[in-house]
């Protein structure tokens, strides 16, 4: 019998709001995740993969970790262990996963499920775009294969939360994203000004993670230091950046507005390295390559995290 889920391949760097965006993906019946691509970002790779590894135990899931790049293309950069604790997973000292991780590279594992899941795989970029980059060079002709490829990350009108330009994601290997945004004719973009415009209540936060289930008690434990941070730097509501980016590559639809536009990554500004430049005017004459996700219906987003906390 054909298997009509789609193909989903996640390159992340789990983080608090990973593991979130990766619970949504699990719990959704329509996908099938065929990998989980591993890589340094939010903290080092020993922690991300372990982290991603002790997602799937918790979830119950079947789907293979690949560790990938442990550091930038080019050049040194922080990680967020201040956001999200030093292991990534809020320092809550968790047994790890009894499984082990993938021998196959991060890199090769994308080019080869691109090639067994050709013109239907669904790519969901979470974390800095190293890996994409690394098969990129090995095999330009791997968009060619990828039916849709969502990215999280950037800042499209230079309100960074990282650098007063960028955001983390890309700022952390603005070498990579311009290798990435460069090789595909067109990638959707959940950027961090998208986020901040769809935050949610803590107190609605609260309310979904005392459900009594598995998931929704684990992610409260390894939330709560992101979760003490946010509501002492950013107020009332909580902005989960993963989880914007998994529902536009979950439910595309329930998008409300889009713009298509040329976007480029700078990569040697004084200021400005690890900004992406969006050609709002169209005065460069080049493809529009990204779709910029500028409204997603609020009710539809919220009600994606609550299912996925089985919160409801």
């Amino acid at each position: 019998m054909t298997n009509t889920r789609i193909p989903l391949l996640i390159d992340t760097d789990p983080g608090v709001d990973d593991a979130l965006a990766l619970l949504m993906a699990f719990n959704d019946p329509r996908f099938d995740v065929v990998g989980l691509t591993i890589a340094a970002g939010n903290v080092g790779l020993d922690h991300t993969v372990a982290n991603a590894l002790k997602l799937c135990e918790i979830c119950d899931v079947d789907v293979p970790v690949f560790p990938g790049a442990d550091a930038p293309l080019v050049h040194p950069a922080r990680d967020a262990a201040y956001v999200h604790g030093r292991d990534g997973f809020g320092d809550t000292g968790y047994v790890p996963a009894s499984r082990q991780a993938e021998a196959e590279h991060a890199a090769l594992a994308i080019l080869r499920l691109s090639h067994e899941h050709a013109g239907r795989l669904l790519l969901v970029a979470l974390g800095p775009l190293t890996n994409v980059a690394l098969a990129l060079k090995l095999d330009p002709t791997l968009p060619s294969r990828v039916a849709r490829c969502v990215i999280m990350g950037g800042s499209v009108t230079a309100h960074g939360n990282i650098t007063p330009a960028a955001e983390f994601n890309i700022a952390f290997d603005p070498e990579a994203a311009h290798i990435v945004c460069s090789a595909f004719p067109q990638f959707e973009l959940a950027d961090w000004e998208a986020v901040v415009a769809h935050g949610f209540q803590h107190d609605d936060a609260d309310r979904w993670l005392a459900a009594d289930s598995p998931r929704a008690r684990f992610y409260a434990g390894i939330s709560a230091h992101t979760r003490a941070w946010s509501k002492a730097g950013r107020g009332a509501r909580w902005h989960a950046a993963d989880a914007l980016a998994m529902a536009l590559a979950l439910r595309p639809e329930w998008a409300t507005e889009t713009l298509e536009r040329p976007l480029a990554v700078e990569m040697a500004g004084l200021h400005t390295r690890g900004a992406t430049v969006v050609d709002w005017n169209r005065q460069s004459g080049q493809p529009d390559n990204a779709a910029i996700l500028m409204r997603y219906d609020q009710a539809q987003f919220e009600s994606l995290i609550q299912a996925a906390l089985a919160a409801k």
